[in-house]
């Protein structure tokens, strides 16, 4: 196994609004928001339905899962299924599974392992009401907690391998600490103890290669930085690919049927695409477009998200505060990590504060008077909607709908 079929990469087509016109979207975004309670969330469904129809031509005709965990907007998760080229949800978690289940959403592989009896339990209920909810593992304690939960009621849950993809160098893990079946000797050993559950069934494997997916080549400030991890994922694609490769044929020589096998992100979709081994992509956060997603060298999408904070505060010396602010994306912290104010343009926090949790300074060429909104894009996807019960869908030059979080349906599952 060599990777075959991968190549350099080209830049995709999809290129960044000229800066007149954002300015414009979001002033027109913020036009929207007199008179609404803040902090409000909005998604400008012009954006969020560009990055549909983007995000298909970059995955070259492969389906593409929605990974939810960046959504967290039911209503925004139909939205994407309803797009020709999207199929079915990665799920975070057992728990979020089950809950989407009951909505009526089907066809749910949940990315991360759990032993939690009563999630498990639900999971098996689920199944027993014929819901198709793949459960991820990587080791046999998690084939013993879904066995335990699946006889009782007679039921046979399917399940999937999430296999490592990340590559060890000399003083450096390019790549996360995710999975141990890193290798096609430790996936068939598992395979080969999952005959002791017959309830259990293997039927996808998922390879994520984060270091190629999530890992941005063109962070401001960073050229060095930027060449080297170039290098790296020019490096690093082919033999992710040739693992993967690997552990799926050894899996299949063993007797495995594998109806799937998913993986990439936003990030590798046109890498991943040419693996031979991989039946269908996943995204999510591309759909919103958040801060850290500017920093791809090959492509660029439309910035979807946004929230808004009040100005609450002049404290002259040509500043204004915000009440909150302090909506940091998780990882490894950096100034990247922080929202971006991005609305009237200009501002910016102070160097010696930063976003913070009840208020945040900032200065600029033109402030807000007291009262008004500032807007801001959030750094990840996903994350900063749990600080919301509800976002605003826009649509043209007008609040079309107001739909449910997470939080807002009371669901917090991270």
């Amino acid at each position: 196994m060599n990777g075959e079929g991968l190549g350099t990469l080209r830049v995709a087509t999809t290129r960044p609004d000229d800066l007149a016109d954002a300015a414009t979207r979001y002033a027109e975004l913020a036009a929207l928001l007199r008179g609404e309670t803040l902090p409000a969330g909005l998604i400008d469904l012009d954006a969020f339905d560009h990055n549909l129809d983007a995000l298909a031509a970059r995955a070259g005709g492969m389906p593409i899962r929605v990974a939810s965990k960046s959504i967290r907007v039911p209503a925004l998760l139909r939205r994407a299924l309803a797009h020709p080229a999207y199929r079915g949800l990665l799920c975070y978690s057992v728990a979020e599974a089950v809950r989407l289940a009951e909505l009526g959403f089907d066809d749910l592989l949940v990315a991360y392992p759990t032993l939690q009896t009563a999630a498990l339990t639900e999971l098996a209920e689920a199944t027993a009401r014929g819901r198709r909810i793949v459960a991820m593992v990587d080791h046999e304690s998690h084939l013993v907690a879904l066995a335990r939960a699946a006889e009782p009621l007679g039921v046979r849950l399917p399940v999937a391998f999430d296999i490592d993809l990340s590559l060890d160098l000399p003083g450096l893990r390019f790549g996360v600490y995710r999975s141990p079946l890193d290798s096609p000797e430790r996936a068939v050993a598992l395979y080969r103890a999952l005959a002791r559950y017959p309830a259990l069934d293997l039927v996808a494997v998922m390879g994520y290669e984060a270091q190629i997916a999530g890992v941005g080549d063109a962070v401001p400030g960073q050229g060095a930085q930027n060449l080297a991890v170039r290098a790296l994922k020019q490096w690093a694609m082919p033999r992710v690919a040739a693992r993967r490769q690997a552990i799926v044929q050894a899996l299949r020589e063993a007797g495995a049927t594998l109806a799937l096998v998913n993986g990439g992100g936003t990030g590798s979709l046109e890498s991943t695409r040419l693996d031979s081994s991989v039946t269908e992509l996943a995204a999510g956060s591309g759909l919103m477009a958040p801060r850290l997603f500017d920093f791809y060298r090959t492509f660029r999408h439309r910035p979807a998200a946004f929230f808004a904070l009040e100005t609450c505060r002049n404290p002259g010396h040509g500043r204004i505060t915000c009440q909150g602010g302090g909506w940091v994306a998780s990882g490894a912290t950096d100034l990247h990590k922080s929202p971006q104010p991005v609305w009237p343009q200009g501002l910016r926090p102070e160097a010696n504060e930063g976003v913070g949790e009840v208020q945040t300074p900032l200065s600029g060429p033109t402030l807000p008077r007291l009262g008004e909104a500032v807007l801001w894009r959030p750094a990840k996807a996903g994350e900063w909607l749990d600080h919301l019960d509800e976002v605003l869908l826009i649509g043209g030059r007008r609040i079309q709908d107001r739909v449910p979080t997470y939080r807002g349906m009371g669901w917090r599952f991270f």
